[in-house]
């Protein structure tokens, strides 16, 4: 990996791991689906822009079932998922368990590419099972059903964004789809699949200023901007390799719900999230060296 991808997935990270503190403000005064609905939106309509300016094309009829796969994936569900996770777990808390995606990439690898569930990735799935088991058995987050319905809704955002790496890794190919078309177009249906239900989500109040902003970073930063930058390192340095960003996301949600949430970080989550992350490890390096694409993020 060049010291420039590095330096992305750090940026990815950081504004990642970001994306959690401005669900914690946003989702609360706006609701899971309209924050969902408009982080979508927002992001969509700044990515056609940014598509449109560096001259990509998009082929929109030869590959909708592409962009609608990806978008449902990679945007509908996950944003859905941590939005309404946000109203009942803590930042850090849903950082972690969003950095079980690779664990769930290792297991669809095995179901969809035919890769070897070896000894190692076995124990390493184990060890991220256990990890999640601390982080949400231990520490004082009641265990009750709002709390259960927020961890499996992470979970489950985890695995749409591991099956979505799957699909881009299949389809942004040098002889197939240009990687910024698939951010856009992805960005783009899924806002087009939400969009009916914006009415029937409008807050009671309107928003404060604060929250507006909170979304408006979540859209364009959290959204669009890491789209743009995610996608193509997937094309060129593979899903397994392009998943390690989730190592740092819950170091960074952490530090920023510390600066900006006064959120504590308890030695739960440090356990829990240490051995997510080490299981993490495990699995990555078990995983064999992909191909390393360097045509396919040309822009």
């Amino acid at each position: 990996m060049s010291t420039a991808d590095f330096a992305k997935l750090v940026f990815l990270s950081s504004i990642w791991g970001g994306s959690f503190i401005f669900l914690r403000v946003s989702v609360p005064e706006m609701g899971p689906l309209l924050t969902t609905v408009m982080r979508i939106v927002l992001a969509g309509t700044a990515m056609m822009a940014f598509a449109a300016a560096t001259g990509v094309r998009m082929a929109w009829r030869r590959n909708a079932k592409t962009y609608a796969l990806v978008g449902v994936f990679s945007c509908v569900l996950p944003f859905f998922c941590f939005s309404f996770a946000a109203l009942h777990l803590p930042a850090a808390h849903s950082a972690v368990l969003n950095s079980t995606a690779p664990l769930f990439g290792a297991l669809f690898s095995v179901i969809w590419l035919a890769e070897r569930l070896n000894a190692r990735k076995l124990t390493g799935l184990a060890l991220g099972i256990a990890g999640v088991a601390i982080l949400v058995g231990a520490g004082t987050l009641p265990l009750d059903a709002s709390t259960l319905f927020a961890v499996g809704a992470c979970l489950l955002a985890a695995a749409s964004y591991a099956a979505a790496s799957i699909v881009v890794k299949k389809t942004g190919r040098p002889d197939g789809i240009h990687p910024i078309a698939v951010a856009t177009g992805s960005l783009v249906l899924g806002g087009l699949v939400l969009l009916p239900a914006a009415p029937f989500s409008l807050p009671t109040a309107m928003p404060s200023m604060l929250a507006l902003g909170c979304l408006a970073g979540l859209s364009l930063l959290s959204s669009a901007l890491a789209q743009a930058l995610f996608i193509p390192l997937i094309v060129k340095i593979g899903p397994t390799r392009a998943m390690t960003v989730s190592f740092l996301i819950p170091l960074f949600s952490m530090l920023w719900g510390a600066m900006f949430l006064n959120e504590a970080v308890r030695a739960s989550t440090l356990l829990g999230g240490g051995v997510v992350l080490a299981a993490m490890g495990m699995v990555l390096s078990a995983s064999p060296a992909e191909p390393v694409d360097t045509h396919a993020a040309e822009t």
